[in-house]
């Protein structure tokens, strides 16, 4: 059930694991960063180390969850993410805009695009 892609998504991300977060992405995945566009899964990887290495003890949550379109091969949600942790021994916390696309392959839902941006305030 796509709605439990979602779920297993947040908790991969929140794992700091990439492996994890492998298992839920579609080999041609595309993120849209505010600051970087990553095109290969490599990227993606090189993308979330950084930001795990920047705020180790990150966690991820996502809310407001929008179901744009569902059918039995995509689904597309929007949604507003927030994270918090600690950074340069700080703790800081934010939040701000995503859509993601999933679709399904060999059965299991896998994202094929994620879009972050800053919220429109």
């Amino acid at each position: 059930m796509v709605e439990f892609a979602l779920m297993k998504y947040i908790d991969a991300t929140n794992t700091h694991n990439f492996q994890e977060v492998a298992k839920c992405l579609h080999p041609e995945a595309v993120y849209w960063f505010s600051d970087q566009t990553c095109t290969s899964l490599e990227d993606i990887e090189l993308y979330f180390e950084r930001s795990w290495k920047a705020i180790p003890d990150e966690v991820y949550r996502a809310e407001d969850v929008v179901w744009l379109t569902k059918d039995s091969n995509s689904a597309s949600y929007i949604y507003t993410y927030h994270y918090q942790g600690h950074f340069n021994g700080e703790f800081i916390s934010g939040s701000g805009r995503a859509t993601n696309v999933f679709i399904l392959t060999d059965n299991k839902w896998k994202l094929i695009h994620e879009h972050l941006s800053s919220s429109a305030e």
